[in-house]
C-alpha cells in the first residue's frame, strides 16, 4: 500500500549498509546499527524543510489563537460575520490548516516507512505480503532468512537476523532474548532512556514556548511530557533491539533539531492579555 514511500526508505538503508559493510563486514552488527542510524539521519535532514513549515504553522497559530478568540466573542451572534472575519485574518497572515497538515502528513509516511522496512526483515513471507504494523504473524529466522525484503537480498536478510551488538542479536526483544536476556537488557535500556529523555525534553521545550494555556491544552501537556516517554520506556519491552536504534537516533534527532531551529528563530510576540498587562499600547 505505500511501497512508494517503503522502497526509497530501503534503498538508503542499502546504501549505507552497503557502505559501512565495505569497512566492517557484511555481517557486522555495527555496520548494521550505523546504518540505520544513518538512514534516521538521511530521512530526518530530508525533513528539514517540512519541520521548519511546521513550527512556522505552529507559531502563526499561537499568535493567531488569541486573536481568533476575540473575534468569536464578538460576533457571536453571527456566523457568517464570525467566518468571514477568521478567514480574513488567517490570509492577512498567510496561514493555511491544509499547509500546516502537509509536513505531519509527510514525516508520518516516513515514519511508518522507516518503521515497516525495519520489521520487514523479520517479519512472514514475501514483502508483498507482510502485513502490515499490528499484525501477530511471524516465523522462525531461518525460513524468513530465504525471503526479500524491498532491495535486500536473502543474503542481506540473513546477515541482518545474525547480526549482533554487544552480544545481543538485533532482532531480540525482551521476550525473546533467551540466554542473552543480561546484554540485552544493558544494551536496551540505555537506548530506552535516550529515546524517552529526549522525547521528555521535546515535550518540556515545546511547553516553554507556548504563549498561554487552557484546561485541555494543560492536559495535552502533561500526557507529552510524562505519557508519551513512559510509552517509550514500554516500547524497550517488545521492540526488537534494531527498532530501539532507531527510537533513540530519531527522538535525539528531534530534541536537537528543535532545539537548534527555536534557538535561531525570533521570540514569539507576546498574547494580547500580556501586553495589556505590560501597558503596551
Amino acid at each position: 500500500m505505500l511501497d512508494f514511500v517503503y522502497y526509497p526508505v530501503s534503498a538508503v538503508l542499502w546504501l549505507w549498509h552497503t557502505g559501512f559493510a565495505a569497512l566492517l563486514g557484511a555481517g557486522s552488527g555495527p555496520a548494521w546499527v550505523l546504518a540505520i542510524v544513518f538512514l534516521v539521519v538521511t530521512v530526518r535532514a530530508l525533513l528539514v524543510r517540512p519541520f521548519l513549515a511546521q513550527v512556522r504553522f505552529s507559531r502563526t497559530m499561537s499568535v493567531l489563537q488569541p486573536q481568533v478568540r476575540e473575534l468569536q466573542a464578538k460576533y457571536s451572534g453571527d456566523r457568517e460575520k464570525l467566518v468571514a472575519e477568521t478567514r480574513k485574518l488567517q490570509q492577512q497572515h498567510n496561514f493555511s490548516v491544509l499547509r500546516g497538515c502537509l509536513p505531519v502528513v509527510g514525516q508520518l509516511l516516513l515514519f511508518l516507512g522507516l518503521y515497516h522496512v525495519l520489521r520487514s526483515f523479520d517479519r512472514t513471507g514475501p514483502v508483498s505480503q507482510v502485513p502490515f504494523l499490528g499484525s501477530s504473524a511471524s516465523m522462525s529466522a531461518a525460513d524468513n532468512a530465504n525471503t526479500a525484503n524491498y532491495l535486500f537480498s536473502p543474503e542481506q536478510v540473513r546477515s541482518f537476523l545474525d547480526a549482533e551488538l554487544l552480544g545481543t542479536p538485533l532482532t531480540a526483544t525482551l521476550a525473546t532474548s533467551g540466554s542473552a536476556l543480561a546484554s540485552f537488557v544493558a544494551v536496551a535500556i540505555p537506548l530506552v532512556l535516550i529515546g524517552a529523555l529526549a522525547t521528555h525534553g521535546t515535550a518540556r521545550a515545546s511547553i516553554a514556548r507556548q504563549l498561554e494555556t487552557t484546561p485541555q491544552t494543560r492536559m495535552i501537556n502533561w500526557m507529552t511530557l510524562w505519557v508519551l516517554p513512559l510509552f517509550t520506556a514500554a516500547a524497550g519491552l517488545i521492540m526488537p533491539l534494531g527498532i530501539l536504534v532507531y527510537f533513540a537516533t530519531s527522538n535525539t534527532w528531534t530534541f536537537v533539531q528543535q532545539y537548534v531551529v527555536h534557538r535561531r528563530s525570533e521570540p514569539l510576540p507576546a498574547a494580547p492579555s500580556e501586553r495589556r498587562e505590560n501597558g503596551a499600547d
